[in-house]
């Protein structure tokens, strides 16, 4: 996307609903529950959720977890939606590639998380895709 505001829009909900990953509390079931009824107000694959995790996400996200100083409990919305807006924004081909092949880095320490709400929007998926149309 070309203008930050669009992107911003596109994407606030899903990136707060997935930015509790990286807190330093281990996600319950209402908090998957409610990222995965987020995840389903938007018409991403899984390839695209895997994407916007480990590229757009997690390079702005591990920077917080990691740090003395940083938001480890909580985050500021808006100056984590202006970081996400900012690095997404200014995301080349070559930047994209960078995070790909680092991603395992900035990953590692909420892949547990990702993985277990896959699990959970996926089953969805699943029982969705199965249940006949009335």
């Amino acid at each position: 996307m070309n203008d930050p505001q669009r992107l911003l829009d596109h994407r606030r909900d899903l990136w707060m609903a997935l930015a509790p990953l990286w807190l330093d509390r281990e996600p319950g079931e209402r908090d998957y529950a409610h990222m995965a009824d987020v995840i389903e107000q938007y018409d991403f694959t899984t390839d695209e959720l895997e994407r916007i995790y480990r590229v757009e996400m997690s390079p702005v996200l591990v920077r917080h977890q990691v740090s003395l100083a940083g938001e480890w409990r909580s985050f500021d919305e808006d100056r984590l939606l202006r970081q996400l807006t900012f690095h997404v924004w200014k995301l080349t081909r070559w930047r994209r590639g960078f995070w790909l092949l680092f991603s395992g880095l900035t990953t590692m320490m909420t892949r547990h998380r990702y993985n277990m709400l896959m699990d959970v929007v996926l089953t969805r998926r699943r029982t969705r895709d199965a249940t006949p149309d009335n």
